[in-house]
């Protein structure tokens, strides 16, 4: 840390930081509440998703038996050819927003194939999507826990370091000035005194 300088324009260069730093500190608070609370909707929004999710399973569960027919439903029947996804922002942190899935469906004959494939190939869509849907969410999660952690730091670095350190310089440079400005009064009286008395 370099020595401090107790000089006016040190003085006004403290006060100004601490000007600047108290200005900033209601916005960066601000942001840090903003990230806690976006993180609280995103994890609810993942657990909804992982409870839809598996909401599916189970009925999945029911068709196990139908699933072993051989033949119908092979791995290859779904794929996913794109994630859609766009740029978002939350409190200037740009996350990945899920627009949804396109599937590619594998033809199959119609006749030869169960009824029961058309419906499994749609709740396999859709918990696919559910999926995808939540592995987007949790990195919007990790992004926004790496920027509070961040904003965290800095509401700290302001809150304990910065603005304490202004105030004490301020204080330690204001009476160093004040005893200066004291001292000289005191030498100009004794001058003053000594010119007197010749």
């Amino acid at each position: 840390m370099p020595k401090l300088r107790l000089t006016k324009n040190e003085l006004k260069k403290q006060k100004d930081s601490l000007k600047m730093f108290n200005r900033y500190l209601p916005t960066l608070i601000l942001k840090k509440m903003q990230l806690q609370s976006e993180i609280r909707i995103v994890e609810l929004r993942v657990n909804e998703l992982l409870l839809e999710k598996e909401r599916i399973e189970e009925s999945f569960k029911k068709w196990i038996a139908i699933f072993s027919e051989t033949g119908f439903f092979t791995p290859d029947i779904l794929k996913i050819t794109r994630i859609l996804t766009r740029e978002g922002n939350i409190a200037g942190v740009p996350i990945p927003v899920f627009d949804g899935a396109e599937f590619d469906v594998a033809e199959y004959d119609l006749i030869e194939t169960p009824l029961w494939l058309d419906l499994a190939v749609e709740n396999m869509q859709k918990s696919l999507k559910l999926n995808l849907e939540a592995q987007i969410l949790e990195e919007q999660m990790r992004l926004l826990k790496k920027e509070l952690q961040t904003t965290s730091q800095r509401v700290n670095l302001f809150e304990k370091i910065k603005i304490p350190e202004a105030k004490s310089n301020i204080k330690k440079i204001g009476v160093y000035l004040g005893d200066q400005q004291t001292a000289a009064v005191v030498r100009g009286k004794i001058s003053k005194r000594g010119m007197e008395a010749s």
